[in-house]
């Protein structure tokens, strides 16, 4: 099926094959997960190009794809598969590909062009099936609880990086294959960085702590945020959290499938510009989410992307005053046709 998708965007785009070196998009196609290799794709034909190391490993994970053996002479063996397919204009991830490689590339072509493309494979994985739905919300199960049990952890004098390290290791024992991304701890004055870098910092009584936190499994990321108090919460980190959790709550009840992602984000952008915050909201609302933890479609003040039914994105106000810290709260949801349907459950309580 996926294939078949692929190569009707070929056939619009008057190419008659293409090379995907880009790991995500090189899993989406052939469910290989090895960390090195090619696909060569044509109407008629599909390589997966690699060394000794994955030979095995592709033959179990991508058996719909003939197995390409390389040695130590990529390019020459590269121009010999795309030379089989009898393809003229062969598409390749200019995103991802370097200028070093196109150029090796190039040196090896004899009776094809090459053809930057972008985004063909992104397209196509920014709509979740049924089966990726189903990695989705487990992964999500497993950072939920994980949020659920630092709650509960959490005591004054613990440090950044501790906290980080237990999420990660709650995670990796209950359901995660790894981590989705580097996590984010920050405490106090440090929760005005949007991507804090957990720290040696002592977590004190009565100060807000950023969690940032998502678990990968079996290659699909979940990405959750909460704002929480350890202790009692002062006015100001009431007020702020209120309304950032207004403004999420208003563009969560607003989306749905045919909004392009610049209105979803302005939703919420208006209700905190409207309380003087607009200074302190610098990121996009939101973001796709799947194999990667950053994909297609970006919900942010220039996206032209439209949303879709199928699509799993991020809806993540923040609010961020230096010197004082921040609040960010962050939901993943899966775009419907007349709304979204909250994959998160974890709560949205300052204390839990």
């Amino acid at each position: 099926m996926r294939l078949t998708q692929l190569r009707h965007k070929l056939a619009k785009q008057e190419l008659d094959a293409i090379v995907i070196t880009q790991p995500e998009n090189r899993q989406y196609l052939s469910c290989f997960t090895g960390s090195d290799g090619a696909l060569i794709i044509s109407a008629e034909a599909a390589y997966l190009a690699t060394d000794f190391r994955y030979y095995e490993q592709a033959q179990r994970q991508a058996p719909d794809f003939t197995l390409a053996k390389i040695e130590d002479k990529f390019p020459p063996r590269l121009a010999e598969l795309i030379a089989e397919t009898g393809a003229r204009r062969v598409g390749f991830e200019s995103t991802h590909v370097t200028v070093e490689q196109h150029q090796r590339w190039a040196e090896a072509a004899e009776g094809f062009e090459l053809v930057p493309i972008k985004g063909i494979v992104e397209e196509l994985r920014a709509i979740k099936d049924e089966g990726e739905l189903a990695l989705i919300r487990r992964a999500v199960e497993v950072s939920d609880a994980a949020l659920a049990h630092i709650v509960q952890w959490l005591k004054p004098g613990v440090t950044e990086k501790a906290v980080a390290w237990e999420l990660e290791a709650f995670m990796g024992t209950h359901g995660a294959d790894d981590i989705a991304f580097d996590l984010i701890v920050g405490s106090g004055p440090n929760g005005a960085m949007a991507h804090a870098e957990p720290s040696d910092r002592q977590i004190r009584e009565g100060e807000l702590i950023v969690l940032d936190l998502g678990a990968r499994v079996d290659g699909y990321c979940s990405d959750l945020t909460r704002t929480i108090c350890l202790g009692e919460p002062d006015e100001m980190l009431r007020c702020i959290h209120a309304l950032v959790l207004e403004a999420q709550e208003a563009a969560e009840h607003a989306m749905r499938a045919g909004l392009k992602g610049s209105t979803v984000d302005a939703i919420a952008r208006d209700l905190i510009e409207a309380a003087g915050h607009g200074e302190h909201f610098g990121h996009s609302l939101g973001h796709g989410v799947g194999l990667a933890v950053h994909e297609k479609p970006r919900a942010s003040k220039t996206s032209e992307d439209v949303l879709r039914a199928g699509m799993v994105v991020t809806v993540e106000p923040g609010i961020y005053i230096e010197g004082w810290g921040g609040v960010r709260i962050e939901d993943l949801v899966v775009v419907r046709e007349q709304g979204i349907e909250v994959l998160t459950t974890a709560s949205k309580g300052l204390t839990g």
